[in-house]
């Protein structure tokens, strides 16, 4: 699925902003409530090996060079370059 363009992610210590945007895609967040949508405006993601991940870690996934990570019932942590908040693999 191709990405839509226009919409862009801003990483900070609560989750993901949406810049020009009070809309947020917070950490706790639900998985089935988070990938759809960063697919849907990043398009298709690579899913990463689970290899460094905290223990809970379910799904660890990139859009690009952002990479998200979840447990199986929660949106934990990004990573973007160096830059990482929350729950993230090595």
């Amino acid at each position: 699925m191709p990405a839509r363009a226009g919409v862009i992610f801003v990483p900070d210590d609560r989750g993901l902003g949406v810049a020009g945007s009070a809309k947020r895609i917070d950490f706790g967040r639900a998985p089935r409530g988070v990938v759809p949508v960063m697919t849907r405006e990043m398009g298709a993601f690579r899913a990463l090996p689970l290899n460094g991940c905290p223990a809970g870690v379910a799904r660890h996934l990139a859009w690009g060079d952002l990479i998200l990570t979840f447990t199986a019932e929660r949106f934990v942590g990004w990573r973007k370059g160096t830059a990482r908040a929350g729950r993230t693999c090595a």
